[in-house]
């Protein structure tokens, strides 16, 4: 078991890494600033939530910080396919594999909560 906690660990903080290299190609405009902080902020807290939930003192308190993992990924996806439905096309094969990632761990989150009840 705690071989997939580590592999969640990382793959949410490549998650967020991804993220913020891809967010430094995109122009540099008032639109994209507004959007990159905010998807940097979610993407984010995707894995720094899983880590909260890894040292929680309860199942409850698990329950929750995961399903705060799952808001701020669900969120990461919107803020990502917005990014890239305002930017030149050149960025919408990274950003939607970024977007997809999102989604996948949306998933992946869920189905822990189901789990956990």
């Amino acid at each position: 078991m705690a071989e997939k906690k580590y592999d969640l660990e990382e793959r949410t903080y490549e998650f967020a890494r991804n993220v913020a290299h891809f967010s430094k190609k995109l122009p540099k405009n008032t639109v994209n600033f507004k959007y990159v902080d905010q998807v940097i902020r979610s993407s984010g807290s995707v894995g720094a939530n899983y880590i909260e939930a890894n040292e929680s003192l309860s199942k409850k308190d698990f329950a929750m910080r995961v399903k705060i993992c799952r808001k701020e990924a669900k969120e990461s996806a919107y803020w990502l396919r917005l990014i890239v439905d305002t930017n030149p096309n050149e960025f919408s094969k990274e950003g939607g594999a970024l977007k997809n990632e999102a989604e996948e761990l949306k998933k992946i989150f869920s189905a822990i909560i189901n789990k956990s009840n």
